[in-house]
């Protein structure tokens, strides 16, 4: 599909709704996880300046659970990783900042023209963000070896969020909370793995009933992408 890298937010962000309604309450049966346990939407996320519609899901299951629903939409909807975090793990050894707007005002022009500040005011904030709501999270993420991808201590991290809120117009956004979240990725490299085999492992396996089903479910969602591309002329 040749122009989907030149689509409109607002189709990106319907076509998302529509999966969101009809595939990812499947996914989520698959892997035993109740669709009533979730609460998903689709809001603004941001990779590498650039700003997309995502699918933001929050809910209160154990960490194994997480992470085998994070393999299994990684799987389905090809992606590179999924990003799993708790907010009230005490262990948390990732730095996270919120950025709090003003009732319904978080758009996805307003995210994007907040990460594109906030990067110009400190390089290395331009790498990524989740939003729920009216809040905008920044994870300072690190590798294995404890070193944050955006290159920023978190005392730097916090302090070129805090100076672009303060300088953030005419939005005016506050800083609401900070702290240390358990966070990591879940993922499947597909250059070397072309048929998702680091997500099937997660799974239980090639043979796994679970992955069965999500390979069915998969055919399905390729059948909405047809259907959009066809719809948006995305091809």
């Amino acid at each position: 599909m040749p122009k989907i890298a030149s689509a409109s937010y607002q189709d990106r962000a319907a076509f998302a709704q529509e999966i969101l309604e009809a595939i990812v309450p499947k996914i989520s049966e698959a892997v035993g996880v109740a669709p009533s346990a979730l609460e998903t939407e689709v809001t603004p996320g941001g990779y590498m300046l650039k700003t997309n519609a995502s699918l933001q899901s929050e809910s209160e299951i154990d960490d194994a659970s997480a992470d085998r629903l994070a393999a299994a939409l990684g799987y389905v909807f090809r992606q590179d990783s999924v990003l799993v975090s708790r907010f009230d793990d005490p262990k948390g050894k990732t730095f996270y900042v919120t950025v709090s707007f003003p009732k319904d005002t978080l758009d996805a022009k307003t995210a994007q023209s907040f990460f594109e500040k906030a990067d110009a005011t400190k390089k290395g904030l331009g790498g990524g963000y989740t939003a729920f709501a009216d809040d905008q999270i920044f994870l300072n993420v690190t590798d294995e070896a404890g070193k944050p991808y955006s290159g920023l201590d978190d005392k730097a991290f916090l302090e070129g969020l805090t100076q672009t809120a303060a300088t953030f117009a005419p939005n005016k956004p506050e800083i609401s909370q900070s702290g240390q979240v358990n966070a990591r990725f879940v993922g499947n490299d597909w250059e070397k793995s072309a048929k998702g085999e680091d997500y099937v492992k997660a799974l239980g396996g090639a043979d796994a009933p679970v992955v069965k089903a999500l390979d069915a479910i998969e055919g399905d969602y390729a059948r909405h992408v047809e259907e959009a591309a066809k719809r948006y002329g995305w091809k």
